[in-house]
């Protein structure tokens, strides 16, 4: 059971730019899988937000729900991620779990008792973002009219906030450089 949480927990937070604790707070009445869409409740700023999915993310974690529902039946929360008691997982338990699983992959040095410094769960919230521009970029859309789209699929107050959340890759900086060279109207060289 706890492969298959992990399993969904990191898919979850690479399709969706979920922060950590929110994807660990989901409960299934959060989860419309038929709409494809999170709900996310009373995070930063006490507010609510509906996130939406993809057909693949939606398929995951009904795949998930089911394999839960069969192994779990008597849990004993209605949170969507689960341990194998039928517990909600802890924020911390999900950290360590995580970094413990970075370390035979080598991304973080294999230290007794200790995880060591790597990749965090954060983290792919940091590459959600990046990656929907990067797919903007490359559909011709406009960036600068979508921004607030992404701004409030990841819970933020403002496109300023979210800009921090991006990162200087090299296909991004080459796209972004591309459109700003590109003739007036848009059209790439």
């Amino acid at each position: 059971m706890q492969g298959a949480t992990f399993e969904t927990l990191i898919g979850l937070l690479a399709a969706t730019g979920l922060r950590p604790g929110e994807a660990l707070e989901l409960n299934v009445d959060d989860v419309d899988l038929h709409a494809q869409v999170l709900m996310i409740q009373g995070w930063k700023g006490g507010k609510s937000r509906l996130v939406p999915i993809t057909p693949s993310a939606a398929a995951g974690l009904a795949q998930y729900a089911e394999q839960r529902d069969r192994l779990l039946a008597h849990r004993k929360t209605s949170a969507v991620l689960l341990t194998p008691k039928g517990l909600r997982i802890p924020g911390d338990r999900a950290r360590k779990t995580f970094a413990r699983l970075c370390q035979p992959l080598g991304l973080r040095p294999c230290q007794p008792g200790r995880s060591g410094r790597g990749p965090r769960l954060q983290e792919f919230r940091h590459t959600f973002a990046t990656r929907q521009l990067i797919a903007w970029y490359r559909a011709g859309k406009d960036v600068n009219r979508l921004m607030p789209q992404l701004t409030t699929e990841l819970g933020h107050g403002s496109p300023s906030e979210t800009s921090w959340y991006l990162q200087a890759v090299p296909e991004l900086l080459a796209l972004a450089s591309e459109r700003l060279l590109a003739p007036r109207g848009g059209a790439r060289p």
